[in-house]
Formats: C-alpha cells, structure tokens, sequence
C-alpha cells in the first residue's frame, strides 16, 4: 500500500535531485600572460617623494589645486555621460533582479464570472433547466519551472555578471571623465603661463619698437630697423589672440564636461601645481587588472560563458510545476461557502525532440560570443598594459626635456640681454634683437607646453593604473 505514494512523488523527487547541477561550463579565471612588472618604472625622481602614498580615488587631489578638484567633484556629478551611466547601472540592477525573481514561483490571483444562455435546439434541456448557466470563481494559481539543468540559474550568473559589468562602466566612465577635467584643466593653465609670458614680451617689444622709431626719427638708424620691429610687434599680438582663442575653447569644453554651461575660470599660474608622486621601480603589472574597464570585460566573459549554459539547457527536458487553489459556484454568494472549494496540482514536461539543428546553432552562437569576449578582456589587458608603458616613459623622458627647455630659454634670455646691449651699442643690427627676442619668445613657451606635457603624463598614469598604486609595505 505504501509503494503507490512513492512512485508518484518520484518524479517530483527526481527533479529536485537534479536541481543541483547545471549544464555549460563553470567560469574559470583564464591566465594572465602579461609581464610581472613595468620596467619602464622610474628608479628615482628629483620631485619624488620618498615615501610614495597609497594613491586614492581622488588622485586628482595630488595636484594641490583647489579650483582642479572644485571642478572635478563638479563634473563627477553633472556630467551627463556620468549621468547616463548611471541610469544603465540601474537598468541593469532592474534586469539582475528580474532574473533572480525567476528562480522563485509565480503565484497569481484569479476570478471569473459568465452568464452562458444554452440553445434549445442544440443543449439537453428540459422543463427544469434553467435559461441562463451561471458560474463564478475565484483562486490562486502557482507555476514554477524547476531548474533541473540550471538554465535559469545560467541567466541570473549571467545577468549579475552584466550587472558588474555595467558597473564597472560606469566606473571607466567616472575615471575618463576626471581625466579629461584635469588634462584640460592643466592645459588652460598652462595657456594662463604662455598668455603672461607673452604679455611680458608684447610689452618689452612694444618699448622696443618705440625706441626704433626714436632712433629713425633722428636718423641714427635706417627705416628698415622700424619696419622689422613693427612686424614682430603684429606677430606677438597675433600669437596672443590665438592663445586666447584657445583658452577659451578649453573653458568651453570644462564647462560641457562639468555641465555648467556659464562656467568662468579666473587665470592661475601653472608654476604652482606640483608633478604628483611617481610610482616606485618594480610597480606590479597586476595593478591594471584592477582598472574599471578590465573588470569589466572580464564581466562580460563570465557573462558570455553563463550564456552557453543558458542555449544548452534547450537539449534537454523542461519540467515545470503547475497548481490551482480556489473555488467555484454558480452564485457570488456561495463562492466561498463549504463545499465549494476546487484544486488541482500536476507535473508538466516539454521535451525537445527535432529542431532541425536550432539548438545547436544557438549554442555555437553562444560559444562565439565567448570567444569575442575572452579576446575583448585580452585586448583591454594588452592596451591597458601599454597605456602604463606609455604613460612611465613620458613621464621619464619629459623630465629630462624639461630640465633642457628650463636651460634653453635660461640661455635664450641672456642671449636676448647682449642682443640688446649690443644693439644699443651699435654692435650689431636690430635684425639680431628680433631674432634673440623670438628665440626668447618660443624658448619660454616650449617650457611651459613641456611642463603640461608633464603633468598631462601623470594624469594618463593615473588612468592607465585605474588609478593609482598601493604603496609598499
């Protein structure tokens, strides 16, 4: 007596058994086949500092420059692509917990009434039959798809996994948007130093071409002299209204960044924002595995991996748990009244038997979908290893053009100092002033475009780190 029971609760049984497995394969880390460390890294810097920090999330704040970071915290939070982001972070968390509600029954409530008149010459009918067939109901209803091979728990794997991913992204997209604030920054800055070096030389040719023109007016020197000064003076005021020009199309684009439209940014000197420390010899190279858009390819391959799972549960048999709880009457009043209560429970099962290959071409779809993605996070690794490279050997070598350019204008003043005494003196011709002078000139602002040169290489080492570096113990 007791054997019937058993053999109908086996396959109830049975799938909850082979609950526990799941089909496609689990995600295994592949291998990192990158170099242990940057051998670009510098061995030792004049600006260092010797002991290097733990590099924050705001590394930003490293250049000691209140209006920099006013500007980034600003564009962190009105940027629209910042703002964007976000909004697909939350889509995606909407879809993560959508696909986690699956594993769960649905239970939904029901009702229903009808009013059926039956046709005499169709119906049995009698004398006694009623005209009109009445009928009310009311219930709840339970379906539940047993996750026998795991498709379902394949879909939430990969919907979390989308989810990081997007996260991630929107983290890349915080890390880029802090770069550009400050890369754009530094060159307004270093537009403000150029604006007053070249100021300084307008100001100096102006007294020089006055001077000239004395000079002609009492015929000590020829026409010719007052024409070449007249014509570096419109040179100088031509480079100055184009270094305008482009300050102001750099204030315009802080200003999208930050989504203030009317932001003004007052002239600051670019001599007083500090190189930011720089990274020990022997930085790891594992460090980029920690940048935004590195996890989130590799997101997206644990989620493209879950996805083949998710086509091969479609090989095999879909069970499903269906059950009615409620009640029915012809009349509202006895809806709920004894004796009127129905239920119903049963165990469905759909089972592929010829798809003509359908199944199989959405599984090798799947698989090259992984593939794409295992090649995608081996890309970004590659070029975020190269970005790191890049970033270590501008800041080396820019640091030693420095110290040339800080040399060359230091010589192209002194230069520009005996031009003129010997000019005054009857030396030599005013063509030698102008050419010391615009030597003078261009030495000065190749000095200063190093400098941002410079501090823009430490912003990209920030970024190619993700970041920054952790200091060691």
């Amino acid at each position: 007596m007791m054997r019937r029971p058993l053999f109908r609760l086996t396959p109830l049984a049975l799938a909850v058994l082979l609950s526990g497995c799941a089909v496609g394969p689990d995600y295994l880390r592949p291998s990192n086949w990158l170099p242990a460390a940057f051998k670009e890294a510098p061995t030792a810097v004049a600006e260092t500092k010797t002991d290097n920090p733990a590099i924050v999330q705001q590394w930003w704040t490293l250049f000691n420059d209140t209006t920099l970071n006013e500007l980034v915290d600003l564009a962190l939070r009105q940027n629209a692509d910042l703002r964007s982001a976000v909004a697909r972070v939350e889509q995606a968390d909407a879809a993560a917990r959508e696909a986690g509600a699956s594993l769960f029954p649905n239970v939904d409530a029901q009702a229903a009434g009808s009013n059926t008149h039956l046709s005499e010459k169709t119906a049995t009918w009698s004398v006694n039959s009623p005209e009109v067939l009445r009928a009310r109901s009311a219930g709840l209803s339970l379906s539940y798809e047993l996750d026998v091979w795991g498709r379902v728990r394949r879909s939430n794997e990969a919907a979390r996994a989308s989810l990081l991913a997007s996260q991630y992204g929107r983290d890349s997209i915080r890390l880029s948007v802090a770069g550009l604030v400050a890369a754009n920054y530094l060159n307004l800055r270093a537009l403000d130093a150029q604006l007053a070096i070249t100021a300084e030389s307008l100001s100096s040719r102006e007294e020089s071409a006055k001077l000239v023109k004395t000079r002609v007016d009492a015929g000590l020197v020829s026409p010719l002299d007052q024409y070449q000064a007249d014509g570096a003076l419109a040179a100088l005021q031509a480079q100055q209204a184009e270094l305008r020009r482009s300050r102001a199309l750099l204030a315009h684009q802080l200003a999208l960044l930050t989504g203030k439209p009317d932001l003004e940014i007052a002239a600051g000197p670019l001599s007083a924002i500090p190189l930011p420390p720089q990274p020990p010899a022997g930085l790891p190279a594992d460090l980029i595995e920690a940048r935004p858009d590195v996890r989130q390819a590799e997101q997206q391959l644990i989620a493209a991996n879950a996805n083949i799972g998710v086509a091969k549960a479609a090989y095999y048999p879909k069970f499903s748990l269906t059950g009615v709880l409620g009640s029915e009457s012809k009349t509202l009043s006895d809806l709920f009244s004894s004796g009127a209560g129905t239920w119903s429970a049963g165990l469905s099962l759909l089972m592929p038997i010829f798809d003509f290959g359908k199944t199989g071409a959405r599984v090798d779809q799947a698989k090259a979908l992984n593939q794409q993605s295992l090649i995608a996070w081996q890309k970004t690794l590659e070029t975020a290893y190269k970005e790191v490279r890049d970033a270590l050997v501008s800041l080396n070598e820019l640091g030693t053009a420095e110290s040339a350019q800080e040399n060359r204008a230091t010589n192209a003043r002194k230069a520009l100092d005996l031009a003129r005494l010997r000019y005054d003196a009857g030396y030599s011709g005013y063509l030698e002033v102008l050419d010391a002078q615009r030597s003078a000139n261009e030495a000065q602002l190749a000095a200063v475009a190093t400098r941002q040169a410079r501090l823009n290489a430490a912003v990209d080492l920030f970024k190619a780190l993700g970041g920054g570096w952790r200091a060691a113990s």
